[in-house]
């Protein structure tokens, strides 16, 4: 089975009719054309590019749940048994389409599409931390327009007073330069419910563990690689056969901050196998292109959490910026 690939204006067109019926039941009241005109702000605006992760390349692949995937969830392809067709792609965070693969301060991505049949999908997006850079929607596009001011003074002052800002820039800073996409964890920064076909509901974060293990740089190698050279590496990896992670379900407790993509869960939690991610090839980036990648996208079995308000705004900030590098 092949993915489907929408034309692009149709495309186009289904996603501003989604952004005009958003409800408005967002944690706040930010205008999603102005994060994305604060994003191309920090980093420049780059025609026929994404505001955010321009600096990527399409893969295809499947995925393959475990049985007790469909113990958790009712949805198609956890429930289901046999591999679903899958086209992702990898790229790094912010808004520069050159950002060096080298950068330690800065995210690793894989967003994902599933392949559900019928014309359907549902997406995963994940990066390379388990956290987001902000609380808020509101308080996301007041980072983003501090930073641009380059003020220093600035932007220590917005620091010190929003310190869940810095969690996620430690957490990187922490630890080497992945050596690869293919051996870097992903983490979903959003909650997610499972419902089972009992009606059963467990809260669960996603994270996708590389299975030939984690492998990185120090900073002098990272420094001495082309900035360009995680696609090189991975066509070079696939040559010798194809690249897995195992996708989990890290298990929510009571108390948890459902709404806050800048929280730590701690790592003692328990977390169950849902299935096998297999990257088999490069895909042509126009794939990709034809559509987005949206983690509001889930398919019945999965609900998204209600008032997290950086979750909300993705899908009409994404089809701002979808729509922008389409005119």
């Amino acid at each position: 089975m092949v993915l489907k690939r929408l034309a692009a204006a149709a495309a186009l067109s289904t996603l501003l009719a989604t952004v005009a019926l958003v409800p408005q039941s967002r944690a706040d009241d930010t205008d999603p054309e102005a994060l994305v005109n604060a994003l191309n702000a920090v980093f420049g605006a780059h025609a026929g590019k994404r505001a955010a992760h321009p600096h990527g390349f399409c893969v295809k692949g499947s995925f393959t749940p475990t049985d007790e995937a469909g113990k958790l969830s009712k949805a198609p392809h956890l429930s289901a048994k046999g591999p679903r067709p899958v086209i992702g792609r990898f790229s790094m965070g912010g808004g520069n389409p050159e950002a060096p693969n080298g950068q330690k301060d800065n995210v690793r991505a894989l967003a994902i599409h599933i392949d559900l049949g019928g014309g359907n999908q549902t997406d995963m997006v994940m990066i390379s931390a388990p956290v987001f850079a902000a609380k808020t929607p509101a308080k996301f596009l007041e980072l983003l327009q501090t930073v641009a001011t380059k003020d220093q003074d600035k932007i220590g002052a917005f620091f010190a007073a929003n310190p869940e800002s810095t969690r996620q820039k430690a957490w990187l800073t922490a630890r080497p330069v992945p050596a690869s996409y293919a051996t870097t964890p992903y983490f979903g920064v959003h909650t997610f419910t499972l419902i089972n076909a009992a009606g059963e509901r467990q809260i669960i974060k996603w994270k996708l563990v590389p299975k030939a293990g984690e492998a990185s740089l120090t900073d002098d190698e990272a420094k001495a690689k082309d900035p360009d050279f995680y696609k090189p590496e991975l066509t070079e990896r696939l040559a010798k056969g194809p690249v897995e992670f195992g996708v989990t379900a890290i298990l929510g407790q009571e108390g948890d901050a459902l709404d806050d993509p800048t929280a730590f869960w701690p790592d003692d939690r328990k977390s169950v196998s849902i299935g096998t991610l297999t990257i088999s090839a490069l895909e042509a980036d126009a794939t990709c292109d034809t559509n987005m990648f949206d983690p509001t996208n889930v398919s019945d079995g999965i609900e998204g959490p209600a008032n997290d308000g950086i979750f909300q705004i993705r899908s009409p900030a994404y089809a701002v910026s979808f729509s922008r590098r389409n005119q």
